[in-house]
């Protein structure tokens, strides 16, 4: 049977997500979790939150991962992330070059394995059906960047033989790995060379070929996508006011062609990047301003401003992660700067209100996944 189209068993089980007495009496699917790491160097911790229908959220507790931490920033996007089912959570260790899994049940967490991740200093992973890519900063930690792959069983990774693959070159700061919509292609993002790599994945799991392409923008960071349009963050190396987005048609052969180039949010620092489910509008986390600027986004992967002034959230000080709930009703900026979480409503017309968060996060934090 081909890898790829083994579709593992348990993602077509309704998957119930810390639901409490006040949770299940809200219509299906309203309620759900949150889930970010503290990324500690002693003990590396996955904190999860209960998800109100109304988007408010509340503690659960503080799971290990079994694995530790880096205790500062990883400069990436998806160190932690679900399975589309919602029923498995993916964590890295970048201190420890170890993937976590974790069984996510009514009750909290539940550590079902953990493995090397094939490098040094994992940072950021992607999932497709029973296949999951790590990509490893190597270079970060004398050692070489690469991404290498698991495939996926009953709570447990198994190394894919003949997986890893190299980036451009042996150090080139990566942030964020992730599958197109359709899994055929893999994309990683290099901060150091403005490099956007692409793989073709073939129907065993591994890379047919690899192509590299030069961002429009200096330094890519984090992506999503709208379908086969690729939206892209650039931080432009922190430089004030200076970041931007870009947007690129991705085909089923892994080349890129620009849409939308670079396209100012005129804040700073433009770094994590989210896309509504109906993919009529982007979000980029603009580190150095403390703010989110908002985009239309054409059915073309066209990229419009939504603000004249860039600013479409104002969050708390230097968010370094965001993430949707899978509704797209509810958007979060994780804050290295203070600690906190900050919460947003994603209005029809793409705007956002913003509504209480948490604080007490730690100032290491990293990571961010929400049903």
């Amino acid at each position: 049977m081909k890898l790829k189209s083994f579709i593992y068993c348990t993602a077509l089980v309704s998957t119930l997500v810390f639901t409490s007495a006040a949770s299940r009496a809200e219509p299906t699917g309203n309620a759900g979790a949150l889930f970010t790491m503290d990324n500690a160097a002693a003990a590396n911790h996955v904190l999860a939150y209960r998800r109100s229908a109304d988007g408010s959220l509340s503690p659960v507790g503080t799971f290990a991962t079994g694995g530790t931490g880096t205790g500062g920033g990883l400069g990436n996007q998806s160190a932690l992330i679900l399975s589309h089912s919602g029923r498995w959570l993916f964590a890295c260790n970048a201190g420890s070059d170890e993937i976590s899994v974790f069984q996510v049940t009514p009750h909290g967490l539940q550590l079902t394995d953990k493995v090397g991740s094939g490098g040094r200093r994992p940072i950021s992973l992607a999932f497709d059906r029973n296949l999951l890519y790590v990509l490893n900063a190597g270079g970060l930690a004398d050692d070489v960047d690469n991404i290498t792959g698991f495939l996926f069983s009953y709570g447990e990774l198994s190394p894919l033989a003949g997986s890893t693959r190299p980036l451009s070159a042996d150090n080139t700061d990566p942030a964020q790995i992730s599958f197109s919509p359709d899994g055929n292609v893999l994309v990683v993002t290099e901060k150091a060379t403005s490099v956007i790599d692409t793989y073709t994945v073939n129907d065993e799991g591994l890379i047919d070929e690899h192509q590299q392409f030069p961002s429009v923008g200096e330094t890519p960071f984090g992506f999503a996508f709208r379908r086969d349009a690729l939206i892209v963050s650039e931080a432009f190396g922190g430089a004030a006011e200076a970041s931007a987005v870009s947007s690129y048609a991705l085909a089923d052969d892994g080349d890129l062609q620009v849409i939308s180039p670079s396209v100012p949010t005129t804040e700073t620092a433009a770094c994590w990047i989210v896309v509504t489910g109906n993919g009529r509008f982007a979000y980029a986390s603009n580190t150095g301003s403390g703010t989110l600027s908002g985009y239309g986004v054409s059915p073309g992967g066209n990229l419009s401003l939504l603000d004249a002034d860039g600013v479409t959230g104002v969050t708390g000080l230097g968010p370094i992660d965001m993430a949707l709930s899978v509704n797209s009703h509810f958007l979060y900026a994780l804050n290295s700067g203070d600690g906190t979480m900050s919460a947003f409503r994603v209005n029809h017309d793409g705007s956002l209100s913003n509504f209480p968060g948490v604080t007490g996060i730690p100032s290491g934090a990293n990571g961010l996944a929400v049903r």
